[in-house]
């Protein structure tokens, strides 16, 4: 007789069993069907910002008309050989240099509608069209333009109902945020690109009155003042520029924070130009040497090397040798900081600055004053004119600097300043202030802040020269 054995389960291992298998399935399913769902949500929303903001974005088409004298070629090339010589003939022809980008319909006023845009896309223009979207064409005219920050506004008339576009918060952008750029990148009309905020307070060689949005959103020539948007649909940048070493996009696109254009906007608008705040300093970074020679190191913030005359720097008891490291409650890290907050603020605000003097941390209030393009110019009143350095032990066995020539060097004058104009050069060896020797860095700036008048005797090429430079 065979004995068959037969296995017997425990029914509580056979119900986890099949509670796991089910559960296996229940999950998996939504999480398939949730992975699916989130890139159609992400394609939806790009479709409906650009639904939404290709409508706002135009094409800005530019002349130049160039005039050029040329000569008449036969005139040139068969005048008699014994004829007398005469100078040839000029003649003037006109040449007709287009220019392409783009811009982002801003705002309405009556029958105006404005249109904001890069100013090196229309400056210098001779004509300018918009054409929308739609296919429509308009003539549009120059309001304004400011260089500092690369804005323009240009305006057309219509009666016609045209979308105005929504302007969002650059402050609140994240790196990683996605971004959409809309723009007409080599006269490609209506382009729409896609990609995320690669970093934020970016600079750019020579501007430094704002910073950038870096995207990898893929921006060409054309896109130049066109729209950088959020999945919002609002607009946070007007494109501006690449970097590129092929000239074209290489991943590397940057654009003006829309916060940075929202005063130029109703400046443009109500007085044809952007008005900026005047501090009126001549600032640059602490490097090491200084940091360590003004005992500043490990502080962040922005040099003082010149103060201009009657300022409000001047004014407020702002002096060389000071570093700014707070103005209007905002820290202030260097000197693009500082001259991005300033032209931020409103002219003739009053506003708390903090600053390191000789070791101690001061409290002042500035009033500030209108910036004039006179102020920019080459005749300028600055105290004291010029910038100094230590002699270090580099600096004098290469430029030959006896050891009782003296502790501190000109390191650079302000061309026009009357530092400039007594005959003070760069190299020059500061010997002593109103008779005192200057030891270092640190006792030529106090010697120099606490006089009007100035008695500066400096070594150079082995010579003794004296100077009087009044404040």
């Amino acid at each position: 007789m065979t004995i068959q054995k037969t296995r017997r389960f425990n029914p509580l291992i056979i119900a986890l069993g099949i509670l796991f298998s089910l559960s296996l399935i229940i999950v998996s399913v939504p999480l398939s069907a949730q992975s699916g769902n989130a890139a159609l949500d992400l394609q939806n929303a790009f479709r409906q910002v650009s639904a939404d903001v290709l409508p706002v974005v135009v094409q800005v088409n530019t002349v130049n008309v160039i005039e050029r004298k040329t000569v008449n070629p036969f005139e040139f090339f068969f005048r008699f050989p014994n004829s007398p010589q005469q100078p040839e003939s000029p003649q003037t022809q006109s040449f007709r240099q287009k220019g392409l980008g783009s811009g982002v319909i801003v705002e309405r006023r009556g029958d105006h509608v404005y249109i904001l845009t890069n100013n090196h896309v229309v400056d210098g223009a001779d004509e300018i069209e918009v054409n929308l979207n739609d296919g429509r064409k308009f003539t549009a005219a120059l309001i304004g333009g400011d260089p500092l920050r690369d804005l323009a506004l240009i305006s057309i008339d219509t009666k016609d109902n045209l979308p105005i576009a929504k302007l969002g918060n650059s402050d609140d952008v994240w790196v990683g945020d996605w971004v959409l750029a809309i723009g007409n990148p080599l006269g490609f009309e209506s382009t729409v690109t896609a990609g995320i905020i690669s970093a934020k307070g970016r600079n750019a060689e020579g501007q430094n009155f704002t910073d950038y949005l870096q995207t990898d959103a893929s921006i060409n020539p054309g896109n130049s003042g066109g729209a950088l948007v959020n999945l919002n649909g609002e607009v946070i940048g007007i494109n501006s520029f690449i970097a590129s070493t092929s000239g074209g996009n290489i991943g590397l696109g940057f654009a003006i924070p829309i916060n940075n254009a929202r005063r130029a906007i109703d400046d443009f608008i109500d007085k044809g130009s952007v008005e900026y705040a005047w501090l009126g300093v001549n600032m640059g970074d602490l490097n090491k040497i200084l940091a360590e020679e003004l005992d500043l190191t490990g502080k962040n913030g922005a040099f003082i090397y010149n103060v201009y005359g009657e300022s409000p720097a001047m004014k407020s008891d702002i002096r060389p040798g000071d570093l700014i490291t707070s103005l209007a409650g905002r820290t202030i890290e260097n000197s693009n900081g500082l001259a991005r907050t300033v032209s931020s603020l409103l002219p003739d605000q009053s506003v708390p600055v903090t600053l390191i003097r000789d070791g101690n941390t001061m409290n002042l209030n500035i009033q500030l004053a209108v910036r004039t393009i006179e102020r920019d110019g080459l005749n300028v009143n600055v105290w004291p004119g010029f910038s100094a350095v230590p002699v270090t032990s580099e600096l004098r066995d290469q430029m030959r600097i006896p050891r009782t020539a003296g502790n501190v060097l000109i390191g650079g004058v302000v061309e026009g300043s009357p530092a400039s104009a007594l005959g003070l050069r760069s190299g020059d060896v500061i010997k002593a202030i109103n008779r005192r020797n200057v030891r270092n860095l640190q006792h030529f700036y106090e010697l120099i802040n606490s006089e009007d008048r100035l008695e500066i005797k400096i070594t150079r090429q082995g010579n003794d020269l004296e100077f009087i430079l009044n404040k």
